[in-house]
């Protein structure tokens, strides 16, 4: 669950940099919101495998 707790803030964090990004154009917000996405992803691959191994175990 602490790992679905991080992707929660995550998002929360690159809130900001989504709305810059796509509503005025900044690119420098475009790569921040890049980097966070592209550590929501990892995490959320994570909880996959810790899912599948959870399921697996019983």
């Amino acid at each position: 669950m602490n790992k679905f707790n991080e992707i929660k803030a995550v998002l929360a964090s690159i809130e900001e940099d989504a709305e810059k990004f796509f509503v005025k154009g900044n690119k420098a917000a475009g790569t921040r919101l890049r980097s966070g996405l592209q550590k929501i992803k990892t995490l959320a691959q994570e909880i996959r495998s810790e899912v599948q191994e959870q399921k697996n175990k019983d």
